[in-house]
């Protein structure tokens, strides 16, 4: 039984439940610009191509949790040219002036923050090429250097991108949790789940991926060290982790089983709770 994902293991879409799903689809079409993929009632789903981004599931009997629970930190989008970030960045700068939080070159990307209108992080990145990526003893080298971001549109924001903002594919690179206990965290995510260890930050957070990226997901304690585990509420619903194969679900369901965590399994997908009670589902990519 392997213990590892499989190196090319990536991040599926990420499901929210919100409370007004038009102003939440509004927000991600016509702001992030991703496109309306599917939409029933009390759901729809947005992204890129065929690639579905976030989900939005419309649940307005629940409430926001406290910012200290536990839950998502933030969704971040890649983007696949810093051309197609400027145009995003762009847009939602000047559909949601107020949402931005902040901005930041991490070595191995460029990074903008900002908050979705029921508090939600989204985080817009692009990453650099991993040959300029640098690792020592195993971990990956990532900094918090200042990105200027008038800067970064004036010199990716082309017209080309003002005529037609949607560049270009955007998928969920990363999800970042906010959870009680980093020790924990390693224990579910590394240990068990089968991620690799790329960072740490003191204790306070945690960085894994599979096959060498610099952060498929991280935890953080941040605000909210000590937290159990989560009631229902407004916020994260589900992180979808996609896998190559049907036998990689099924090794990971082994896995988990043999760890004494519960496993709902349907031969394609494989969904289980993390400590505090976020949806983990595992699926395959393949037919």
């Amino acid at each position: 039984m392997t213990d590892r994902l499989a190196a090319d293991t990536a991040m599926g879409a990420v499901t929210l439940r919100v409370a007004d799903v038009d102003a939440m689809r509004d927000y991600y079409r016509d702001a992030v610009l991703l496109d309306v993929l599917a939409e029933r009632a009390g759901e729809v789903a947005l992204g890129r191509g065929a690639t579905p981004v976030v989900i939005l599931q419309h649940a307005p009997e629940l409430r926001h949790a406290s910012p200290r629970d536990a839950g998502l930190f933030h969704t971040a989008i890649l983007f696949e040219t810093r051309e197609a970030l400027a145009a995003a960045v762009y847009s939602v700068a000047r559909r949601h002036p107020h949402s931005f939080t902040g901005s930041s070159d991490h070595l191995v990307s460029n990074a903008f923050y900002f908050t979705d209108p029921e508090g939600n992080g989204v985080e817009l990145y692009w990453d650099r090429d991993r040959t300029e990526w640098s690792w020592a003893h195993g971990r990956i080298e990532m900094g918090t250097l200042f990105l200027d971001p008038n800067r970064f549109l004036q010199e990716h924001l082309t017209g080309k991108a003002m005529a037609e903002p949607r560049i270009g594919g955007a998928s969920v690179g990363h999800v970042h949790l906010q959870v009680g206990n980093v020790e924990s965290a390693r224990e579910f995510y590394v240990n068990r789940l089968g991620f690799d260890t790329t960072a740490e930050l003191a204790g306070s957070a945690l960085f894994v991926s599979a096959g060498g990226y610099h952060h498929h997901m991280a935890m953080n304690t941040w605000n909210s060290s000590g937290a159990g585990r989560r009631a229902p509420a407004l916020g994260l619903g589900r992180v979808e982790i996609e896998v190559p194969t049907a036998d990689d679900v099924g090794a990971l369901t082994e896995r988990m089983r043999h760890f004494g965590i519960e496993a709902r399994d349907d031969g394609r997908t494989v969904r289980f709770d993390d400590p505090w009670a976020n949806e983990i589902a595992v699926t395959t990519t393949s037919d």
